[in-house]
């Protein structure tokens, strides 16, 4: 598949990921949008079992109500003290409200943690892999790329760091000694699970 207007629709509303994604196809002299520069779409249902359905139905309901390609992203926490949960609910682990800090609250919380912040030595909590899948979808032929990526780190007591989005200033990186919230963009994308993910995808766009 070949991505040749000058921009890429990206199906998402999440401020965090539409930076990380203008930063990637930069190298590429391409522009993105997202859902803030639309407007009348229909509305996504994720209920799929995976991040790769859920990918797969917001590029496809965006990519056909616009007629243009769009790329979707779905991707979330999966913490193995807790089977792998947050999972494909990561974004709305606290409930229909729920925003970043009641979502690490609920972490925590289900961790055993009942405070955010505590000035205590560092405590890792359990294992834990960030996921993504990205699907880019053409709407005129009905052809789609999938491109998976991952990163494993571990679930920390202590929150740092005030970049990145959701889960990131919980996310403790051991090679970094930081969490993912306390890296740079460029130190994130190199490593991150929507990093290994979109490199993947631009290779592929590049062939």
């Amino acid at each position: 598949m070949k991505l040749d207007q000058d921009i890429v629709i990206v199906a998402t509303k999440n401020k965090g990921k539409v930076r990380e994604f203008e930063h990637a196809f930069a190298q590429l002299g391409k522009q993105v949008k997202s859902m803030f520069d639309y407007s009348d779409l229909p509305d996504v249902i994720e209920d799929g079992l995976t991040f790769a359905e859920n990918a797969l139905k917001k590029a496809k309901t965006v990519g056909d109500a616009l007629g243009l390609p769009v790329l979707a992203d779905d991707s979330g926490l999966c913490v193995e003290a807790l089977d792998g949960q947050p999972g494909v609910y990561s974004a709305r682990y606290s409930g229909e409200h729920a925003t970043d800090q009641l979502n690490n609250e609920k972490l925590l919380q289900e961790l055993g943690q009942l405070k955010l912040g505590e000035d205590t030595e560092q405590s890792l909590l359990s294992p834990a892999s960030f996921i993504c899948s990205l699907v880019l979808y053409n709407p005129s032929s009905g052809d789609h790329i999938e491109t998976n990526g991952s990163v494993s780190g571990w679930i920390t007591s202590d929150v740092a760091g005030v970049g990145g989005f959701g889960y990131d200033p919980l996310f403790y990186l051991s090679q970094y000694d930081k969490t993912m919230a306390e890296l740079s963009l460029e130190e994130k994308q190199s490593i991150s699970h929507r990093g290994v993910a979109l490199r993947e995808l631009i290779a592929q766009l590049k062939k």
